[in-house]
């Protein structure tokens, strides 16, 4: 039995490589959706497809911040899944970064997922049933001399769902931290270092990812690595 079928998403990023190709399966598997981007052309374009209601901005700034919570509570009256997928990738050595680089990175890749997790897991909790999904990247596992801030942040989202995981766990919600390898983007495009074409596809990740959270007996996949099978 599919436990996803009827169940409410909020989707951050939805307008992004991943987040748009996970707003389409959890819409395949019965859930109904709330989107957030900031091209709204193309937010609108993935609602559509998706029979979504959305709302389209800078989750970096606290009043739209606090308009996606007012509003996807108003609108949905409950958020059963949580999936935080807007990122920032600056391909910058820390020498190169300065503080607003820092600042920017850490706002929308840690502090976001912070916020809305703190914000809606408390019904998660209550009702004892939920799904926080944290998009990582392998850069949580390693570092780079050229995205030194861009790792910090993974490092720091993937410590952040670790703690969330253990607080949240005997109240059946899961947090879950997912940590792809390069994948086929536009955010990843402007890496030059590495050969685009053996990048992950969007969609399997998306895929993989929604069948994870699904299941709902005594399995658990606390944290996921989906890395390439050839890396040239």
């Amino acid at each position: 039995m599919n436990c996803l079928n009827g169940k409410v998403a909020l989707v951050t990023g939805a307008t992004g490589g991943i987040g748009k190709e996970i707003a389409i399966s959890l819409h395949s598997a019965g859930c109904k959706l709330f989107l957030t981007g900031r091209d709204e052309e193309k937010l609108k374009s993935v609602a559509k497809e998706t029979n979504s209601y959305f709302l389209a901005g800078d989750l970096t700034y606290d009043s739209f911040l606090e308009e996606v919570k007012e509003q996807s509570t108003n609108q949905m009256k409950n958020i059963d899944i949580l999936v935080n997928c807007a990122g920032v990738f600056k391909i910058k050595s820390i020498l190169e970064s300065d503080i607003d680089d820092f600042d920017q990175s850490f706002s929308l890749n840690v502090r976001v997922p912070f916020i809305l997790s703190h914000y809606f897991a408390k019904n998660m909790k209550k009702q004892k049933w939920g799904r926080i999904i944290n998009i990582a990247s392998s850069s949580a596992y390693n570092g780079s001399g050229e995205t030194g801030i861009y790792c910090s942040t993974k490092h720091a989202l993937l410590g952040l769902t670790r703690s969330l995981f253990q607080e949240l766990k005997e109240y059946n919600v899961r947090a879950f931290c997912f940590s792809p390898g390069s994948t086929k983007t536009e955010m990843a495009r402007h890496d030059k270092r590495q050969d685009f074409n053996t990048f992950l596809d969007p969609k399997e990740v998306a895929n993989f990812i929604v069948h994870t959270i699904s299941f709902d007996s005594g399995m658990i996949a606390e944290e996921v690595r989906m890395n390439r099978m050839v890396i040239r």
